[in-house]
């Protein structure tokens, strides 16, 4: 019996892992609130007032804490997913709009009426660093191992590579009108970015600094806002904004292979860890759309507060 000890642990995390619950965690800019849904039931369980215009939103790697940033207020709101309570608050620097949280657990912040990004310890509300990036910042992301993050700036049409842990520019890379989201791939070589006004989808080799592919999403309403790439690396999901659409992309060529109705002004996308199931932040339809990645398909909407705008999964 003690020989089938380690193999009975072995499952019997294996299923606890499997049986935990997920919760999608939503922020409504107008209603100045945390809509918190049921994975299971598809169902909003908890509304969490955090205060002004809550744009970003991010979960702490050890999976305790939930960050929002509280743009009208200029701070950081730290929710208790087990209570659903804000438990505290901390300055974020002017206009937070969104956010990446680094595997070590800072958070690498775009303050968009200031033009730069800044770096905090969420734990103690440490000012780590500041970056001058270009004008109003916007969508942050972390190479899988931490040593790149790339900052938008919507203005100046540029992704901007900042190294880590030195927290220093290394490239300033040209793109598209109005860059609002970006994404690495897998190795982190490669990044994707979603260009709003020119409504094209480009593709980086971040050692490089150069463009190696675009895709214009075929639709004169399309403004393109998230952009993920599928768990399997052989697709990237983009939130079409007016297009009312998700379109589903190529990962290596770019060529788009299906189109996804969804509400009104998609702007947010999270997957889920297995990659089954994609949840979008239907801005002018005041509702979440849940997404079957192996059907292409809807398979529920939400609704929840007014004008949901970030998403966040805890699993």
């Amino acid at each position: 019996m003690p020989k089938l000890l380690p193999w009975l642990l072995l499952v019997a995390a294996t299923l606890s892992a499997q049986a935990a619950p997920l919760r999608v965690f939503i922020t409504n800019e107008e209603s100045n609130e945390v809509s918190v849904i049921d994975g299971a039931t598809n169902k909003v369980i908890a509304s969490v007032p955090v205060g002004i215009r809550p744009r970003g939103i991010g979960v702490s790697p050890d999976r305790q804490e939930i960050y929002v940033a509280v743009s009208g207020e200029n701070t950081i709101a730290v929710i208790d997913p087990a209570t659903l309570k804000v438990v505290r608050y901390f300055s974020s620097g002017n206009d937070p709009e969104t956010f990446a949280v680094h595997p070590n657990g800072n958070l690498y912040i775009s303050n968009e009426e200031d033009a730069k990004a800044s770096v905090y310890n969420p734990r103690t509300g440490e000012l780590i660093a500041e970056i001058k990036v270009g004008l109003e910042p916007e969508g942050v992301a972390i190479s899988p191992d931490g040593t790149r993050a790339i900052v938008t700036s919507e203005s100046t049409n540029m992704l901007h590579v900042i190294a880590i842990p030195e927290h220093k520019l290394v490239a300033n890379i040209l793109v598209g009108a109005r860059p609002r989201a970006a994404a690495f791939s897998a190795d982190g070589k490669t990044a994707y970015a979603t260009s709003e006004i020119s409504g094209e989808v480009k593709k980086i080799d971040v050692a490089a600094g150069t463009i190696l592919a675009r895709m214009p999403l075929a639709d004169n309403k399309a403004k393109p806002k998230d952009i993920l790439p599928s768990r399997d690396g052989q697709r990237l999901y983009v939130a079409g904004g007016r297009a009312n659409r998700v379109f589903v992309l190529d990962e290596h060529t770019l060529a788009i292979v299906h189109e996804i109705p969804v509400g009104k002004r998609v702007w947010g996308l999270a997957l889920n860890q297995a990659g089954t199931r994609l949840y979008t932040t239907d801005g002018a339809s005041d509702q979440v759309s849940v997404i079957d990645t192996v059907a292409n398909r809807v398979i529920a909407s939400v609704p929840v507060g007014k004008m949901p705008w970030g998403i966040a999964l805890l699993e």
